[in-house]
């Protein structure tokens, strides 16, 4: 056993390390990624042990570098790039979603893309405009792009390894609000002996509802679920962690147990993952439902001001409102 307490971003980190110690065509691209380490540190010291040849420090230019990008990961490279804030991908966008996810399909199967693109992505650390979007659904809605969102230390060092490794373009998803949050991680497990990589999980058995989340929300659904636990309302959380393709499997089971679900997600509700799960909720367990599938997300207007951000952000108290209102039907 190698149990450590790590970061969120330490074990992202850490799993970076790994994986580019296990393969030499793993390379790193993004802006001050190299001797700053980026902006929040995630590649700290990882220049500076693998060379400027694997760690790049490129243009500000996002098209630029996912576009470098394409061509290294078709001559057999896994090239793993760093978005610097989430609503700086979207210059980026032309090239992912016409060139990333169309590779494959274009070539019938012969040409394959592994690369990653990191993107912290959310809000709550009081960032200006453009530092705290949640563009998930853009990247969900393309076919041929896998979206996967870490929510712990542990899915962190482990996922980031497990995106690198596979042969599909992943958007890999980061809370940045959660980058400094603290768990425990067995680094001495392989790959195989974890949560494969597009599966959702249990990660609070209850009996009365079910709340379902992801990435940054996962800790306000399980804080929710402690609260409820007082009043006597046993709460069950699962961690989507795969937004493309959904595991919605441990969902419905949850669902035909409890009769209830909450989905919780940053983003704007209108269209938002939220739409997606309660249409297939609502298909798959019809007969099971004891009220409707509610959403609590963000607002549909842009991400405010940091000074009112509190108030847009999903919390504790609107999980639980949403909780009772579904136990009022």
């Amino acid at each position: 056993m190698a149990v450590e307490t790590l970061t969120l971003g330490k074990a992202l980190n850490t799993g970076l390390r790994r994986a580019m110690e296990r393969d030499d065509k793993v390379i790193l691209m993004g802006e001050d990624i190299g001797k700053l380490g980026g902006v929040f540190r995630i590649t700290d010291g990882l220049q500076k042990d693998f060379g400027e040849e694997r760690v790049i420090d490129t243009p500000l230019a996002e098209s630029g570098i996912i576009g470098t990008a394409i061509g290294l990961a078709l001559r057999g490279y896994r090239p793993v790039c760093e978005i610097q804030f989430d609503g700086f991908v979207y210059p980026a966008y032309d090239q992912i979603v016409s060139q990333v996810a169309k590779f494959r399909y274009r070539s019938r199967g012969h040409v394959n893309l592994p690369m990653v693109i990191r993107i912290p992505f959310g809000g709550g650390i009081g960032a200006v405009e453009h530092h705290s979007e949640s563009p998930e659904a853009y990247f969900s809605h393309t076919a041929g792009l896998k979206v996967v969102a870490c929510a712990n230390p542990e899915d962190a060092y482990f996922m980031i390894q497990q995106a690198i490794a596979s042969e599909d373009p992943i958007i890999f998803l980061e809370p940045k609000r959660r980058y400094w949050e603290k768990g425990a991680v067995d680094t001495a497990l392989g790959l195989d002996a974890v949560t494969p990589l597009h599966n959702s999980r249990v990660v609070r058995p209850g009996t009365d509802a079910t709340v379902l989340a992801y990435g940054p929300m996962v800790k306000t659904a399980l804080d929710a679920a402690t609260a409820a636990q007082e009043d006597g309302r046993s709460l069950e959380v699962i961690d989507l962690r795969s937004l493309s393709p959904m595991d919605l499997t441990p969902v419905f089971d949850s669902v035909r147990r409890t009769g209830r679900l909450v989905v919780v997600h940053e983003a704007a509700g209108n269209l938002g993952m939220g739409s997606e799960i309660a249409a297939r909720v609502t298909e798959e367990c019809f007969y099971s439902l004891e009220s409707p599938v509610l959403r609590v997300t963000g607002y549909n207007t842009p991400y405010p001001a940091s000074r009112l951000e509190e108030e847009y952000l999903p919390d504790l108290d609107r999980v639980l409102d949403a909780v009772d209102r579904s136990f009022g039907w």
